[in-house]
């Protein structure tokens, strides 16, 4: 076939693939599962334990889970098709016949049965095209016994009016059962619901068709796990009439979203009960309730923008709610979950607009927290109880708009008391104004409580404050925002040189520094990355080569100044082959593993000691410029063992002119 006829061709099948609708896509896959069992066979997963089967699609048929039950494979004949003995598969169409036979053939036995008592059989036995929703013979049973009974004393009118609402006087394939769509039953005229979901499974009134398209002379039969109802109050008709569900009418009212539930809509309700709302502290509920735009927001959360039948939950999923942020709506065996949580006490409780699932708990979004409230099940207790201890549980609880900076708690080392200290650094620990993450940008300062100014650091991997890095998203409450970090900040208290000085491990790196009459450019403004050489590693160097260096000021100057990288870099900032520039040399080069962060091969030992003008990290070995050969290898391990530092090796020689001459190349830049 040439091209230009091969393209329509490849068009029109992209069209039909495009316009098939989910449940015939999970069918046609569970055909592909099942073809290897003869023609005309659909794998299923049936639920172990259960009677419960679906048609598979790809994600399932792999994880072999349904609602986090196992499943295990079956074999069954498509819809249309029948076994013939002594023959592998389904190769024989099923023969076409009335409805009425057809129900006894698809397993709706009890509703063929039904249908006699009713006087329904000449109907559907007669010319037409109806479409019948057949309750299966389990879907009966499960009825309860008192309308059951109510049913069938009244055959003529109850039983006959309940199975005409069954029923669609035209044919519907499940091509044509649309999501959202509804058709005018044949109970005076009241309408059932389709809603057909995107993982295939098609409902009405929230009853799962278990077999769809099972085709008939005068119609099609759809067989339902559950015996449906008419349907003819709004949500907030359902809402006003349930005394359980007084709390939750009040507040609606309140928050004048009852004519959001009288209105037209497709709509997911979790309505918390009147215990979900007294399980809620008194202060806190009263809080709420009290404020506007708190209660506007809790009730919205428990509003999702579509609706979401019980049955059409196979696994965890996010759904978008009316507040705006997501709920993950998930199921565990029989069990309806949110955010994880068994709290669904009744499914499906459908109404024209939408369907109600009630819960017994009430879900608060965090928009409607304090910061109090955000802190508690995150975790970043040892903070939070450090806020307190430290006094300041009015801006936890209070209506000002702040930050606050939550160490998780293994930022902490070993058990935390209260001091003056450190009632000192949880004030630095809360920002002056309410920010998100999203809208910082490298260079800003940020003023703390304590009257501190904080430093932004932007890397292309991290988003740091000082020392500490963001580690979670933002929570973001009624007035203030949480920011959860990965260390206790070390806000600086001096220059570099100060830093230096303040530590005895490194008296002699502050002789050296002054032999090289560098103190002023530690002191001076800017923003430097020092990995310093503790005592340690000026020990391990050969006495004479240390002796020869701190007599040659120029020698010393090299040396300290390759230490020295452009840019302030904390370890929070390090990914694989970051380099920085130093003041003398090609290049630094650093890299992470197992936790520890690497400069040259060199191992840093103590990082992020934070100085005004830039960062110390402490290193144990003298840096060595790296070797041509160790371009392509990475900086992120130990170095092999290496003769004793040379004095000579830095001095200002060709190698020294030639690679400082090559540095614009491979800076890094400071915003990494």
């Amino acid at each position: 076939m040439k091209l230009w006829l091969l393209v329509p061709v490849l068009s029109l099948i992209l069209a039909v693939c495009a316009a098939r609708s989910p449940y015939q896509t999970v069918l046609q896959h569970s055909r592909i599962r099942g073809r290897q069992q003869g023609p005309n066979v659909c794998a299923m997963q049936q639920i172990k334990g259960t009677s419960k089967k679906y048609f598979t699609n790809c994600k399932q048929w792999y994880h072999r889970k349904i609602c986090g039950k196992p499943t295990v494979i079956t074999y069954e004949c498509c819809p249309g098709y029948e076994k013939l003995p002594g023959e592998k598969g389904c190769p024989a169409a099923l023969p076409l016949v009335n409805i009425y036979n057809t129900l006894g053939a698809v397993g709706a036995s009890t509703t063929q049965m039904y249908s006699d008592r009713a006087r329904l059989r000449e109907e559907v036995e007669g010319p037409g095209s109806f479409t019948f929703f057949a309750p299966s013979n389990e879907a009966w049973a499960a009825l309860p016994a008192e309308i059951l009974d109510a049913l069938v004393s009244n055959v003529n009118i109850e039983l006959l009016n309940a199975l005409h609402y069954h029923m669609v006087n035209r044919r519907l394939t499940s091509e044509e059962l649309k999501h959202g769509s509804s058709f005018s039953s044949m109970y005076q005229d009241s309408h059932v619901h389709i809603h057909h979901y995107s993982n295939g499974i098609v409902t009405v009134n929230c009853a799962r068709l278990i077999k769809p398209d099972q085709h008939a002379t005068n119609g099609i039969v759809h067989v339902i796990d559950r015996v449906i109802t008419a349907v003819s109050n709004n949500m907030q008709s359902i809402i006003d009439v349930d005394d359980d569900l007084e709390t939750l009418r009040a507040a609606f009212a309140a928050a004048g979203l009852s004519t959001l539930l009288e209105s037209e809509g497709q709509y997911t309700v979790f309505a918390p009960t009147n215990d979900a709302f007294a399980k809620i502290p008194r202060e806190t509920l009263n809080r709420i309730l009290g404020d506007p735009v708190a209660l506007k927001d809790l009730l919205n959360y428990h509003i999702l923008k579509q609706l979401q039948c019980a049955e059409s939950i196979v696994s965890g999923t996010a759904m978008e709610t009316l507040q705006g942020t997501s709920l993950e709506v998930g199921c565990d065996g029989d069990q309806m979950t949110l955010n994880g949580k068994a709290i669904v006490t009744k499914k499906d409780q459908l109404g024209t607009n939408g369907v109600i699932h009630y819960i017994n708990e009430l879900l608060i979004p965090d928009s409607a927290k304090t910061l109090l409230e955000l802190a508690e099940g995150s975790p970043v207790s040892t903070a939070t109880r450090l806020f307190v201890d430290a006094g300041l549980s009015s801006h936890l609880t209070g209506s000002e708009a702040l930050t606050m900076l939550a160490p998780l708690n293994d930022a902490f080392q070993g058990s935390v008391t209260m001091t003056p200290d450190m009632r000192k650094l949880m004030r630095n620990h809360i920002l002056k104004q309410q920010l998100s993450s999203k809208a910082l940008y490298h260079g800003q300062e940020l003023e703390t409580l304590g009257g501190l100014k904080l430093r932004v650091f932007v890397y292309r991997n991290n988003l740091c404050i000082e020392n500490a890095c963001i580690a979670a998203h933002d929570r973001t409450g009624r007035y203030a925002t949480m920011f959860t970090l990965d260390k206790v900040l070390t806000p600086p208290t001096g220059t570099l040189m100060d830093v230096l000085k303040a530590d005895d491990r490194f008296s002699r790196l502050v002789g050296a520094i002054q032999a090289a009459g560098m103190t002023e450019l530690l002191n001076q403004q800017g923003a430097l990355t020092f990995f310093a050489p503790t005592d340690e590693a000026f020990r391990a160097m050969p006495q004479e080569e240390l002796g020869r260096l701190m007599r040659n000021p120029e020698q010393l100057s090299s040396v300290l100044r390759l230490h020295l990288g452009e840019g302030l870099l904390v370890s929070g900032g390090v990914s694989s082959h970051t380099r920085l520039t130093p003041l003398q040399g090609d290049k630094l080069e650093m890299g992470v593993r197992n936790y520890t962060v690497y400069v040259n091969k060199v191992p840093v030992a103590d990082a992020d000691l934070m100085a005004t003008n830039g960062v110390v990290h402490a290193v144990h070995a003298i840096i060595r410029p790296l070797a041509p050969k160790a371009d392509g290898e990475q900086a992120d391990g130990p170095a092999p063992a290496a003769p004793a530092v040379d004095a000579r090796r830095f001095r200002n020689d060709d190698l020294f002119e030639r690679v400082v001459a090559s540095r614009s190349s491979r800076t890094m830049n400071r915003s990494q």
